[in-house]
């Protein structure tokens, strides 16, 4: 088993960064990439990023340029940069880890094997 506990979300104005953590714990050996989600009320979950364990990255096209996935292998530690925040990006925002290689894509939900149990972020204008 694989544990994930995010972290870093808040609220924040329109242009304003966040950085979001996701710790992951237990059998993580056999984990191969991890991703960032985000479902806002009345949507389903999105993917926002990916990382595989050798550090290719996919991004979901609203945030290329603007979000920015990686990883402390050391730490068992996702990172998710967020800079030029928008009132779109308002959305529960969750870690997730499977065990096949993304490859640079997001991937579908069912994919994952793990997920924690997200951190708001809140865009105002």
């Amino acid at each position: 088993q694989v544990q994930l506990v995010e972290s870093g979300g808040g609220s924040v104005q329109a242009g304003g960064s966040l950085r979001l953590s996701c710790a992951a714990s237990g059998n993580t050996y056999n984990i191969a990439c991890m991703g960032w989600f985000r479902q806002a009320p009345g949507k389903e979950r999105e993917g926002v990023a990916t990382i595989d364990r050798d550090g290719t990255t996919g991004y979901a096209d609203s945030v290329k340029g603007r979000f920015t996935i990686h990883q402390d292998n050391a730490k068992n530690t996702l990172y998710l940069q967020m800079n030029s925040l928008e009132p779109e990006d308002t959305a529960m925002y969750y870690c997730a880890a499977a065990r096949i290689w993304c490859g640079g894509s997001l991937l579908g939900l069912y994919a994952y094997n793990y997920w924690g149990q997200g951190t708001q972020v809140t865009v105002s204008s």
